[in-house]
C-alpha cells in the first residue's frame, strides 16, 4: 500500500443494525443457530458468528456480546436485521428467549486512531474482542487494520456522540476491509460457506461446539480436504462493490470470485476482500466485472492462511 493519510475520528455507523436476544435461554438459543460458541462466550468478550443455510452458505454475520447475564447482542449489517430477525425468530419456539430490533434504542459508533484511543481512556479494552464499559455504553475493541486501532461504540440512541473528529464513512469501510474481517451484507446473501471467506481464520466459528444448521456442511468443508477457495485482499484504481464478479485471465469465460467487501480508501484506490480460487492467485491477472474489466491487484491479509491452503 501507498502512504495513507493519518486516521483518526469517529462517525455514527448508519448501515448497522442490532439484534437483541433476551431471556433465560437466550444464549442457549443462538447458541443452536450460530457457528459461534455462545454459551461459552465470556462477559467481557465478543466474537464473531454467521448464521447460515441448511446448505451453509451465510444468510448473515454478526459480532456477538454479552450486555448482561441475560441479554445478548447482535451487530450485523443494517440491509439484513429485519429478514435475519424474522428468520431467527421462526425457531424461537418454546425458548425462554425474546428476540428484538434494539437499532432504535442504540448508536453503533465506529471509532479509530491515536485520538480515538485517547478519548475513550481507561474505558479502551487493551485486546482485540475485549469489551469495556464506559458510562453506560459498551466499548468493543476490533482488531487493528494498516497498524491503526478501532473500536466499536454502542451507546443508547440519546447520548450525545463522541467527541472526536469526523471520520467519513469510506474510510472506515475501507479500515474494515483491510482488517480481513468479512460482513455479510444483502448483496453477498448465501453466496458464501464460512470458510471461504476466512470466518473460521478469524475466530467466527467453532468446531467444538454442538449442531447449527448448515454444521455438517461447514465441518466437512474443513476436514475433507484442502479447501479451494478463500477470501484475499485486492487493492485497484476502480470502485468495487459486494457482490461484484471477478475474473482471471488463465479461464476468462467464467468468475473466478466475487467481491465480500470494498470500499475506496483515503489515498484514492479502492481496496476489496475477495473470494476467489486460490490454485489461480500464483500467476496470471484479475480483473474486476469481466475477463477484460480493471485490473485488481492481489495484496497481503493481516494473519496467515493455512499453507496447504495459500
Amino acid at each position: 500500500m501507498t502512504d495513507i493519510p493519518a486516521i483518526s475520528g469517529a462517525l455514527r455507523l448508519a448501515d448497522w443494525g442490532v439484534i437483541r436476544a433476551r431471556g433465560a435461554d437466550a444464549a442457549k438459543f443462538l447458541h443452536s443457530q450460530l457457528t459461534q460458541d455462545i454459551e461459552g462466550l465470556p462477559q467481557h468478550e465478543a466474537g464473531l458468528a454467521g448464521y447460515c443455510t441448511a446448505k451453509g452458505r451465510l444468510l448473515a454475520s454478526f459480532i456477538v456480546w454479552r450486555q448482561r447475564p441475560d441479554e445478548i447482542l447482535l451487530a450485523c449489517s443494517a440491509d439484513l436485521l429485519a429478514p435475519t430477525l424474522k428468520r431467527l425468530s421462526m425457531f424461537v419456539l418454546r425458548a425462554q428467549c425474546k428476540l428484538s430490533d434494539a437499532s432504535g434504542e442504540l448508536a453503533l459508533h465506529g471509532l479509530a486512531g491515536e485520538a480515538a484511543g485517547a478519548w475513550l481512556g481507561d474505558a479502551a479494552p487493551t485486546t482485540a474482542w475485549g469489551v469495556a464499559g464506559r458510562d453506560g455504553s459498551s466499548v468493543i475493541r476490533l482488531p487493528e487494520a494498516e497498524a491503526i486501532a478501532r473500536y466499536l461504540l454502542v451507546q443508547p440512541i440519546d447520548a450525545a456522540a463522541p467527541d472526536l473528529p469526523p471520520l467519513d464513512a469510506a474510510t472506515w469501510n475501507w479500515l474494515e476491509v483491510r482488517s480481513g474481517i468479512p460482513r455479510i451484507v444483502a448483496s453477498t446473501v448465501e453466496q458464501f460457506v464460512p470458510q471461504m471467506i476466512n470466518l473460521e481464520l478469524v475466530g467466527g466459528v467453532n468446531f467444538q461446539k454442538g449442531c447449527y444448521p448448515g454444521q455438517e456442511i461447514v465441518a466437512r468443508s474443513q476436514y475433507r480436504g484442502t479447501l479451494k477457495r478463500r477470501a484475499w485482499l485486492f487493492d485497484s484504481e476502480t470502485e468495487l462493490h459486494p457482490g461484484q464478479e471477478v475474473f482471471h485471465s488463465a479461464d476468462p469465460g467464467q468468475p473466478a470470485g466475487h467481491v465480500a467487501n470494498a470500499a475506496r480508501g483515503p489515498a484514492g484506490s479502492s481496496s476489496a476482500l475477495v473470494e476467489v480460487k486460490l490454485a489461480a492467485l500464483g500467476e496470471g491477472s484479475w480483473h474486476a466485472g469481466s475477463a477484460d474489466g480493471p485490473l485488481l491487484r492481489p495484496g497481503t491479509l493481516p494473519y496467515p492462511v493455512p499453507a496447504q491452503d495459500a
